[in-house]
């Protein structure tokens, strides 16, 4: 199998993985009005043939130079055949409890929006899988890696604070007709799909319990991998896919009969999507398989390079930096943003980066 032969390939494999998990969300943009429960069926299809692609070429073929490490004898089938049930077992686990978290993410977006769902969620995810993960297999200065952490966690309260302050400018005054007698008043107007009493709550409560499985996703694949049994990294993947699909119909239907936004919905809906609908709900599985596959990997390089599972999952939840620059520069969702809303906006860009490069240079500051 391929694996990464120096610190530099590593960490582009880490970068890739930010890309990817902070830019298959546009997918779901660009599908429209196409409900998230049918999307996610195409987008679980688009994962799974993904780790598959990637485990019958990377994961089999023997190469040499930067993607090629001396201890990669095993290719992705004779992997298969030693590796220890626990351990594959481990990997499904993984996949299981990425998709409930995955999906209980974007149901608290939809619920409460991106500033109680991102920063709650991702933040607790972050602490959870970076503090198991480096548990689990330290690698790198402490102090580089939790400062860059806290500076990440900063910037998350930051965009959070920019988005909550955006959204209360744009709230719009609407003019009431005048009663006989009295003077026209105004009133603010109530913003459509805004949380209101317990609907802020359930926000809350599901970005928590997203949060927290989304930091515990992570470290079940780490433990698939350990032991002279364990999976290799295109192995593991193969597994977590496996867990993702034999998941994804147990969870979905619970959403689709049990909306958290909107009506229910039924399978024959799924049929009416277009063609367009579908391929990019399978482009969304695509992209963010392929930085799992490459986070995986490079989190299995050889000690001398290894980034480590803590540095390597870290810069995957930077994501959220990539995801912010796709809203600022292509969705434009702060388009008219007051002076103060930009400051704070800025600042987040300036922590993450911080943080980000404090993450990256951990492994190199033993």
């Amino acid at each position: 199998m391929m694996l990464p032969a120096t610190y530099a390939t590593a960490l582009l494999l880490a970068i890739l993985t930010m890309l990817c998990w902070g830019s298959w969300a546009n997918t779901l943009k660009l599908a429209g009005k196409w409900r998230f429960e049918l999307y996610y069926f195409d987008y679980t299809l688009g994962l799974m043939i993904a780790v598959t692609v990637a485990a019958f070429t990377f994961g089999s073929w023997d190469s040499e130079g930067a993607l090629a490490a001396d201890i990669a004898a095993f290719n992705f089938l004779d992997n298969m055949m030693v590796a220890s049930k626990t351990q594959m077992a481990y990997a499904m686990v993984g996949g299981a409890v990425f998709n409930l978290a995955n999906l209980l993410l974007v149901a608290a977006i939809a619920v409460a929006g991106m500033s109680v769902a991102f920063p709650v969620g991702i933040g607790l995810a972050l602490i959870v899988g970076v503090v198991l993960n480096t548990i689990i297999k330290p690698a790198g200065s402490a102090l580089f890696l939790f400062s860059g952490v806290f500076l990440v966690l900063l910037a998350i309260i930051a965009s959070a604070m920019a988005h909550s302050l955006h959204m209360a400018n744009k709230v719009k005054v609407a003019p009431v007709e005048p009663v006989e007698g009295r003077p026209a008043v105004r009133r603010p107007a109530v913003r459509h799909g805004a949380a209101r009493g317990p609907s802020a709550l359930k926000g809350i409560l599901l970005s928590l319990a997203a949060g927290l499985l989304m930091g515990l996703f992570y470290p079940l694949v780490e433990m698939s991998k350990r032991g002279e049994i364990g999976l290799g990294p295109y192995a593991a993947a193969f597994m977590f896919g496996l867990g993702v699909l034999v998941t994804t119909p147990v969870y979905n239907l619970f959403f689709m009969n049990l909306p958290v936004e909107g009506e229910a919905v039924a399978i024959r809906d799924y049929l009416r999507g277009t063609l367009k609908q579908h391929l990019l709900g399978v482009a969304g599985g695509i992209i963010w398989a392929v930085g799992a596959v490459s986070n995986f990997v490079a989190a299995s390089a050889p000690a001398s390079v290894n980034v480590g599972p803590g540095v390597s999952y870290a810069l995957g939840q930077g994501a959220t930096l990539v995801s912010t620059l796709w809203g600022l520069l292509v969705w434009k969702e702060f388009a008219g943003a007051t002076p103060a809303v930009r400051k704070r906006v800025a600042l987040m860009l300036i922590l993450f980066i911080g943080g980000l490069a404090l993450v990256s240079l951990a492994p190199l500051n033993k």
